[in-house]
């Protein structure tokens, strides 16, 4: 089944969607940014000086969020909420660090990456203290279920930052293979974070897994958006930001679908670009060309659309609630983002 494309960015429940997560998570919020910080000191001066040069650079903390507003939804937190959204959060700055040096990236949230500042070394090490901070925040939760889903959701992350590198620059890496790779990446992280979260809110086996079904569709959804953005959302329009994935030979689904129809001569641009850290505007401007000549962004952007219509159905299955209709809106709101 392949649904048609909207259009337009889809406003109606999109339209201050983040803000109003961030509104009604403020309060727990702020003790996570607690917890963070206290959980990033160390006495070897360089692991609080770069963990905190990450963690100020911004980034919406969108993941801790949902594990907050998914506890919300139960009605039954009982402080293990902001330990769990705190472990989330360091798991994700963790994978963060890895993925700069693995990828060699100079840039992250617009600022140089931390490798770049202190070495791959160090980043590296520090990615591994905070990932060791958020099993001690498990652990001090006292709840072996959810240490169980965050561990695991820990390994496979790292499974897919594997896989993923094998197939760097493999022009027959399928979609499945892609698909493979977000769900590990991206996707199972969104997943645990609100699955733990409903755990911590006093939900049941069957509301924590609808609540993790949701969050491993927004995780879809959020990767595939992303990866439509780097080539400058429906519209294909050149931007600062775009072709970073190109340069890191990143093999995502517009790449991928763009390679199934392009002929000899347009598979050879491709991979050309690919892995090409001197790729320059024309030979991105001329890959471009050739995805929107095959439909590329728009069918990856309809997987998109099919992973939020997959969170909608999820939600739809919970008590109709304040918090059910924000978690529906920042599935929207992730999928407006490519407009």
């Amino acid at each position: 089944m392949v649904l048609t494309a909207t259009k337009t960015a889809p406003a109606d429940n999109s339209q201050g969607a983040l803000d109003k997560l961030v509104s009604a998570t403020n309060d727990s919020m702020q003790k996570v940014n607690d917890l963070i910080i206290s959980r990033a000191d160390s006495h070897v001066e360089i692991v609080p000086e770069l963990a905190r040069y990450l963690i100020d650079a911004g980034g919406k903390r969108l993941r801790p969020m949902l594990t907050l507003a998914a506890a919300a939804m139960f009605g039954g937190a009982n402080g293990n909420e902001i330990r769990f959204a705190g472990a989330v959060e360091f798991m994700h700055n963790a994978t963060l660090l890895h993925d700069d040096v693995v990828d060699e990236s100079d840039m992250r949230r617009g600022k140089p990456a931390a490798r770049k500042v202190w070495g791959n070394q160090a980043s590296v090490l520090v990615g591994d203290f905070l990932l060791g901070q958020a099993f001690l925040m498990m652990v001090e939760a006292n709840d072996i279920e959810a240490l169980g889903v965050l561990s695991r959701a820990a390994a496979v992350i790292a499974e897919g930052e594997v896989f993923q590198l094998s197939k760097a620059k493999d022009l027959n890496t399928s979609a499945d293979d892609y698909f493979q790779v977000i769900r590990a990446k991206t996707a199972t992280l969104f997943e645990a974070a609100t699955e733990v979260g409903a755990m911590a809110g006093g939900a049941n086996a069957a509301e924590r897994r609808t609540l993790g079904d949701y969050g491993l569709a927004l995780g879809r959804a959020f990767q595939l958006i992303d990866d439509v953005l780097d080539y400058g959302g429906v519209a294909g329009t050149l931007g600062k930001n775009t072709g970073d994935d190109l340069r890191e030979g990143k093999m995502t689904l517009p790449v991928i679908l763009a390679l199934q129809s392009a002929d000899d001569d347009e598979r050879a641009l491709i991979a050309q670009g690919l892995g090409n850290a001197d790729a320059d505007a024309d030979m991105l401007a001329g890959i471009i060309a050739i995805m929107e000549k095959y439909g590329a962004l728009q069918q990856s952007l309809e997987e998109a659309e099919r992973a939020v219509a997959s969170a909608h159905a999820s939600l739809e299955q919970l008590p109709e609630s304040e918090m059910r209709a924000l978690l529906a809106g920042v599935a929207d709101f992730c999928l407006a983002r490519a407009y």
